[in-house]
């Protein structure tokens, strides 16, 4: 009997260790959610800021080196090299969010709109909430004349980030696009 008991419990252990919600996973979200609840724009800001952090950092520190380094590259212009770099964090971290987002800006500037359009595709679908990419998706969209899809995104956006800068401004102009064209 206790051979069985013994055995039971040693079944069960791995269920239930997977049933234990990852620390850093309930902390992004209650992030995500104190995002969607923020009373002003800098609190928002300083939200996101925090969200962004947390995203960058669930690859670990090579993963977060090497992306801090195509960030440097991109900000200094050298958008080949900033791809370089990405490529390698997702070569580590097929699975990175928040790589693919960077990748994605990095594409989008050095004019590669078909692979910045995929690398946000891959980001939203392992990160729904991943609210840098559905700007960057907004911007690329209206960038390519199609307000209805920069709409679209600007909406999923507001879903998660009401707040974020500029967000009723570009709803307004985006939505007169939109209406002036179904006209």
């Amino acid at each position: 009997m206790r051979t069985l008991a013994l055995i039971a419990v040693l079944l069960a252990t791995p269920a239930l260790a997977q049933s234990r919600p990852d620390p850093k996973q309930a902390e992004l979200n209650q992030m995500l959610d104190a995002l969607a609840l923020a009373p002003t724009p800098e609190i928002a800001a300083r939200i996101e800021a925090r969200i962004s952090a947390a995203w960058a950092e669930q690859g670990g520190p090579t993963a977060a080196m090497m992306m801090a380094h195509g960030l440097r590259n991109l900000h200094e212009g050298a958008t080949d090299d900033a791809v370089a770099d990405l490529d390698s964090v997702l070569v580590l971290e097929p699975d990175l969010p928040e790589a693919f987002v960077r990748r994605g800006a990095a594409r989008y500037g050095a004019g590669d709109i078909n692979g910045a359009l995929r690398d946000l595709q891959a980001a939203l679908a392992r990160e729904p909430r991943q609210f840098e990419a559905l700007k960057l998706l907004s911007h690329l969209a209206e960038a390519q004349g199609n307000a209805r899809a920069a709409l679209d995104a600007w909406r999923q956006l507001l879903a998660i980030d009401p707040r974020t800068e500029d967000a009723q401004k570009r709803l307004a102009e985006l939505t007169k696009q939109v209406e002036g064209e179904e006209s």
